[in-house]
């Protein structure tokens, strides 16, 4: 086992064990490419959406807006989705498993275009057919590529057979460009403006993979900013900056990220840039920053027979908006922050496992403890204090579940920035010792200045 593949385990084993994800199913034996949160992973994963919300609505031109799972197939039909959303998938003959086509041609260093045919795959992967190795069985024995469509669909509504299906969304996208116009009708905003939309998305998955990193269900934060075609260049190299800068933000080290340009574009963008994250499985795609170009609003409004057209109130002419998008799933960045944040050192005896997650996204933030549970003074000052602080800091945990030494361990484990201790001393001065997680170094602090020792 490498060395990154010994770091990949023991983040799912830490994600379990401290309640940060649990596999989905698990007591029926689970159900591929399906995770639950646990009560550390809701914590954390809501402060990245908070952190990434705040973050759009700092721009006085961005709305936020929820839309329904459920669309009118039609939406998809206009995409391109119904029949263009799809991945190529190959059967190993002899054990009946099935694989994504383009994966197995990665392993030998060749790039299958997400715009080829199966006709065009199919005699890229015979240049090599023979020799590429089933990873389950070992045979070498391929049938042919198809193409498997992504959407997942529902049977929600459907009363014969002839009904089309209904599908679950595969991108937030869509429902942002049918509900663009009605945001402008609020007078609100006006172009240059953004919508942003964090929600669930679902992928006919099939070969989820690498713990969060490919899921069929997931969570999306989209933002698709609407711009005059003269200024859609510019637009696009300030989203690109922002987007970037805010990995840092959010405790990511910046060598740790790069950006990478799409060699094959869509046929719809106009420039394409991957924002990639060093996994310990390597690099891979994070959020993607997009110029999509009228491309999107063009379709609608040609499907739907609805104007979407804005009017240049300067030159009084019309024209359809282009589009910068800016897209990362949840998971992901829950995954970049905790590899990111991984780390062991040498601290008293022994080695200890610390999440150096930023305080401002950690899931607790301070952890109060009595120095002994079986002392009831000191259990209710700890009590006392630990109550008072919950009214200035969000994410307080009260902690009496063993020795001392143990909690701090269990704490550095969730990542949480500070322990306050309570002893004898505190019953007689109304001081608390501070441990700093990073460091280890602890500080008798007065408890009338504690709030503002923690930054608060």
């Amino acid at each position: 086992m490498t060395k990154e593949e010994n770091k990949m385990e023991k983040i799912v084993s830490l994600a379990k064990r401290r309640g940060f994800v649990f596999p989905g199913s698990e007591i029926y034996g689970g159900f591929a490419g399906t995770y639950d949160w646990g009560p550390m992973g809701a914590a954390l994963r809501k402060n990245i959406v908070d952190k990434w919300i705040h973050a759009m609505q700092s721009h006085d031109n961005i709305a936020l807006i929820e839309t329904s799972i459920f669309t009118a197939p039609e939406v998809w039909e206009a995409s391109g989705h119904a029949t263009g959303f799809s991945d190529p998938l190959v059967i190993c003959n002899n054990c009946q498993r099935t694989f994504r086509a383009d994966h197995l041609l990665e392993e030998r260093g060749i790039v299958a275009d997400e715009k080829m045919s199966e006709q065009e795959l199919n005699t890229l992967f015979d240049t090599v057919r023979d020799t590429v190795i089933c990873p389950v069985c070992n045979k070498k024995d391929f049938g042919q590529i198809v193409q498997k469509n992504l959407m997942a669909t529902a049977t929600l509504g459907k009363l014969s057979d002839e009904d089309k299906d209904v599908y679950l969304r595969a991108e937030t996208a869509q429902s942002t460009y049918i509900n663009y116009k009605n945001v402008l009708d609020t007078g609100m905003y006006k172009v240059p403006f953004g919508i942003a939309q964090v929600g669930k998305v679902f992928r006919n998955e099939i070969s989820p993979r690498q713990f969060l990193f490919r899921k069929r269900e997931f969570e999306q934060m989209e933002m698709q900013y609407f711009v005059a075609p003269e200024d859609a260049a510019a637009a696009f190299e300030k989203w690109k900056k922002e987007r970037m800068d805010f990995y840092e933000e959010i405790g990511i080290r910046p060598d740790m990220v790069r950006y990478t340009q799409h060699d094959n574009l869509v046929f719809y963008a106009k420039d394409a840039w991957d924002i990639e994250y060093h996994f310990p499985f390597g690099w891979a795609e994070l959020e993607g920053v997009h110029n999509r170009g009228d491309y999107d609003l063009t379709q609608h409004q040609t499907h739907s027979g609805v104007d979407l057209s804005v009017l240049d109130q300067d030159t009084h002419k019309k024209y359809i908006p282009h589009v910068i998008e800016t897209a990362v799933g949840v998971d992901r960045m829950v995954l970049a922050v905790l590899a990111d944040a991984y780390d062991e050192d040498q601290m008293g005896e022994g080695t200890r496992v610390v999440l150096r997650l930023k305080a401002e996204i950690a899931p607790v933030k301070v952890a109060v403890f009595p120095l002994m549970r079986n002392k009831p003074e000191l259990v209710e000052k700890a009590r006392e204090i630990y109550t008072e602080l919950k009214k200035t800091i969000p994410h307080v945990m009260f902690d009496d579940n063993g020795n001392v030494g143990k909690r701090y361990r269990r704490q550095d484990e969730i990542g949480t920035p500070w322990c306050v201790t309570v002893d004898f001393d505190t019953l007689e001065d109304n001081t608390v010792t501070v441990r700093d997680r990073d460091t280890g170094e602890q500080k008798r602090i007065a408890l009338t200045d504690l709030i503002m020792a923690l930054g608060y």
